[in-house]
């Protein structure tokens, strides 16, 4: 897999929710995937949900690396470079309830 060039992004975070922050605030609740901001923690869904919170929330933020939110994933996304790439040594992923 291919390592993206804008790694200072990751930070630690704590997920903002265990579902869609957006769509739970809209009332909707069909998301098919959840995406963990690794700048700030902001949960989205991903692009083949209805409202593709996860990719608006990148370039609004400025925040251009998600990491997967689902249970047994531990891949990353760069919006900017647009590449999934796995960091060696990262702590294990987070994942929704």
């Amino acid at each position: 897999m291919a390592l993206c060039d804008h790694l200072e992004f990751i930070q630690p975070v704590e997920p903002s929710s265990t579902g869609c922050e957006d769509c739970l605030r809209a009332g909707r609740h069909d998301w098919v995937h959840l995406r963990l901001c690794m700048t700030c923690g902001h949960v989205g869904c991903c692009d083949s949900s209805p409202a593709r919170h996860a990719s608006k929330h990148a370039p609004d933020a400025g925040h251009p690396i998600v990491r997967s939110y689902e249970p047994g994933e531990d891949w990353f996304w760069c919006y900017l470079d647009d590449v999934m790439f796995e960091l060696q040594g990262a702590p294990p992923a987070l994942s929704h309830p």
